[in-house]
């Protein structure tokens, strides 16, 4: 009886642990796991090894875009958001796999009691009477055939997994996007601010030389007052370039999660182009778009997921057959007259068939319809949506190169025409009015220039990101 009562706890306790490996962390018998990045920066960042992804020691003296992209990304909300989203419908596919296996469950119990009889003055009836119990069983099911609502649950759950992966691109991509333009910010008002203390301490060497010229009799008042409003307004226009640029500082520091006091340094004096040989004609772009687009991927993957929730709303309407099987042993010790051992063994085949459920049925094939008719409505929109993004994109790339090759000769047009000025200023045969101009001259193409290559290579990445193609490749 001993051994039969260990053999009892032993079965006992391989099921317990056999339960506690399925709920442990790594247990992954459908390997879904293999479909979710290793990083929230998936291959992004191609070069590095995994386990280096994401950490950061001091920030770098000169902040290179590459950095700051990369410390954007691995701290940004979104892109955590997005990969948990992959790793909740990657579970979701593993559960809807584990429909397709049996279930086992084992139970145990052990009970005492006493039952007491006594007759009145006849104390020899009266008896008392202790009793164990133990009873231990295995109960099996074990569907067969459900006439397709697991395939079609399966197939919505790896449709809402690949969605969640386009999705998570498309999250990375918006990231990496506007931490581009928040770092291109900081260069261009950095070299605005550059240009303005140059266009400041020109403006003040004027005014000096207009008021030597003033006090040793060889200039008007009004030439002075003049050079000195124009030194007035240059120190107005620095102090707000300088302005501007702690804001667009700040806002960087904020998208990398460094303080905002943090000091930065990029380099504003680079004005080589990127490559553009990804750059083809608009049809051409446009079909690349339609292909690889996360979002259009997400969209399609969504509609396809609601095709087959369809396919699952149908099918919960229809007859599940299941193997069932039950294997029990009762043993009660100290009943009276004599133990008793129960042993019941059983299997068999059970057939459910819903019968008045039809109109909760309809109305739930009803909402998946519906809802199949909004995720094709929704793909439409963003094919619409993606197809605009390339083409303005597209125009306004070619645009801004055309107002960086005008804005290089602005510039160098005006550069020589204030060295001209400046000459004639110095040589008594030029006017004060002439100077200035030049000099405004000079310091609006000098803005024009910077804004000029900064809205290029914003156009650039816009462009990339329209197609759902950026990367760090679109910055070397």
């Amino acid at each position: 009886m001993k051994g039969v009562l260990l053999l009892r706890w032993a079965a006992i306790a391989i099921a317990v642990g056999l339960c506690a490996r399925a709920m442990a962390d790594d247990f992954d018998p459908f390997r879904t796991q293999a479909q979710i990045s290793v990083s929230q920066l998936k291959d992004m960042v191609p070069a590095k090894p995994s386990e280096q992804i994401c950490q950061f020691g001091a920030l770098s003296v000169q902040l290179s875009l590459m950095e700051a992209i990369e410390r954007a990304l691995c701290r940004d909300p979104q892109t955590r958001q997005a990969w948990a989203d992959v790793k909740l419908q990657a579970a979701q596919v593993g559960i809807a796999q584990a429909a397709y296996l049996p279930t086992l469950n084992a139970s145990s119990s052990v009970s005492k009691s006493q039952y007491t009889e006594t007759v009145r003055d006849l104390p020899t009836l009266s008896y008392v009477n202790h009793m164990t119990t133990r009873d231990t069983a295995l109960n099996l099911s074990w569907t067969l055939f459900d006439f397709g609502l697991r395939r079609a649950t399966l197939e919505n759950a790896r449709q809402l997994l690949a969605a969640a992966n386009a999705t998570q691109d498309a999250a990375l991509q918006n990231v990496f996007a506007s931490t581009a333009q928040a770092y291109y910010q900081v260069v261009s008002t950095q070299a605005t601010l550059e240009a303005r203390v140059e266009a400041e301490k020109a403006a003040r060497e004027n005014f000096l030389a207009a008021d030597a010229r003033y006090k040793a009799g060889a200039g008007a008042l009004a030439d002075k007052l003049q050079a000195q409003t124009h030194y007035a307004q240059a120190t107005l226009d620095r102090v707000r370039a300088d302005g501007d640029w702690k804001s667009a500082r700040g806002a960087l520091t904020i998208a990398i999660g460094v303080p905002t006091d943090a000091a930065i340094a990029v380099d504003s004096e680079n004005h080589a182009l990127p490559d553009t040989t990804f750059v083809q004609s608009i049809d051409i772009l446009m079909r690349e778009a339609k292909l690889q687009h996360p979002s259009l991927l997400a969209a399609e993957a969504q509609l396809r997921a609601a095709q087959a929730n369809v396919a699952a709303a149908q099918a919960q309407g229809r007859p599940t057959v299941s193997m069932i099987g039950n294997l029990d042993r009762n043993d009660q010790l100290g009943q009276y007259p004599n133990d008793t051992f129960t042993r019941n063994k059983s299997i068999g085949i059970q057939l459910n068939v819903p019968l008045l459920n039809a109109a909760d049925h309809a109305y739930r094939v009803s909402a998946a319809r519906a809802q199949a008719e909004s995720k094709a409505a929704a793909l439409a929109s963003v094919e619409q949506q993606v197809a605009l993004d390339v083409w303005k994109s597209y125009q306004q790339l070619e645009t801004e190169t055309a107002d960086v090759k005008a804005s290089n000769e602005f510039f160098e047009t005006a550069t020589q025409s204030y060295k001209v000025a400046q000459g004639r200023y110095k040589a008594g045969i030029g006017t004060i009015l002439e100077l200035i101009s030049a000099q405004s001259a000079v310091a609006n193409a000098t803005q024009q220039r910077v804004q000029a290559f900064s809205n290029w290579r914003l156009a650039r990445l816009k462009l990339v990101l329209s197609l759902g193609q950026l990367g760090f490749w679109a910055i070397q």
